[in-house]
């Protein structure tokens, strides 16, 4: 899913002209069996041109391997429903910000029959599920590897463990502006005193709002803002940032010297553990071409 929605978001705004009549299909490539035909790679072109890619070869690679994936997905025994479809369909039309009536009208207009998407997003999903099971299953990750290098990342910046509170001056639709709000939190920081009285000074102004954060590592903040936090002591506050919705500050009610590798070896672990299956994807599926019969016509 993730490769169809970053390559169709990344073009999907072009504007093309719609594709030219085409004429009765003829077969180009057959994979073990299954005809690919001329219609089909010009269809994925013009898919692709939405994408800003283009090239018959690339389209016809795209589709020799989709075809290895579905046939694949059908000996082991997956299938991929209707239904999943569509919810793959409203999925990327969510991502693109329309609905699936508008994405259905855009990929029309540039003549590309909605059978072509659907095609793509089954072999996806089929894909998927072939991934989650028999590839993920050949993956390993060396725990120690990533204990080693988790420990490097410690810093003296992010070697502690808090309990916070956020205060958050809101910004409302037709109130004051962000720099109104954040002078009015610069003027709150001037006076606070400590988290014990985060809650009565807030209410000294209007839409200011205390909740608590609770415990936190510095490795699960940014690096810019546990920066910040390591040269504070109990009862300091932030400098005021702006956010989505107001101005937030986050007080230190807590702080403790903590060297907690977990949410480092976390995202480490899931960031090898990402490389290592799609290095594994490719193989299993350099693996079913090298066995598959593909004849080109």
């Amino acid at each position: 899913m993730h490769r169809v929605m970053g390559a169709v978001l990344l073009g999907l705004g072009l504007l093309l002209a719609a594709a030219g009549p085409v004429s009765a299909a003829s077969v180009k490539v057959t994979v073990n069996g299954t005809p690919i035909t001329d219609v089909q790679i010009a269809q994925r072109i013009a898919l692709m041109k939405l994408e800003n890619r283009s090239g018959a070869q690339a389209a016809q690679d795209e589709l020799i391997n989709e075809t290895l994936e579905m046939q694949e997905a059908k000996r082991l025994g997956f299938e991929v429903s209707e239904s999943e479809v569509d919810g793959a369909v409203g999925q990327l039309a969510q991502q693109l910000r329309l609905s699936t009536s508008n994405l259905m009208k855009v990929l029309t207009n540039n003549g590309v029959g909605i059978a072509t998407l659907r095609d793509r997003l089954r072999a996806n999903l089929a894909w998927g599920k072939i991934s989650r099971t028999a590839i993920s299953a050949r993956v390993t990750v060396s725990e120690a590897d990533i204990d080693k290098e988790a420990k490097t990342k410690l810093t003296a910046a992010n070697s502690y463990d808090y309990i916070l509170k956020e205060v958050l001056f809101l910004t409302v639709k037709g109130g004051q502006s962000a720099s109104q709000r954040t002078a009015q939190a610069n003027q709150y920081r001037k006076s606070f005193a400590g988290c014990g009285s985060a809650v009565q000074l807030s209410l000294s102004y209007t839409d200011a709002a205390v909740r608590d954060v609770g415990r936190r590592h510095a490795t699960q903040l940014p690096d810019a803002l546990s920066e910040e936090l390591s040269k504070l002591n109990v009862g300091g506050i932030t400098k005021p940032r702006v956010v989505e919705n107001g101005v937030s500050m986050l007080a230190v009610c807590s702080k403790e010297v903590s060297q907690d590798t977990s949410y480092i070896a976390d995202n480490l672990r899931q960031t090898a553990g990402n490389g290592a299956l799609k290095s594994e994807q490719d193989k299993y599926l350099a693996e079913l071409k090298a066995k598959a019969q593909i004849v080109v016509n």
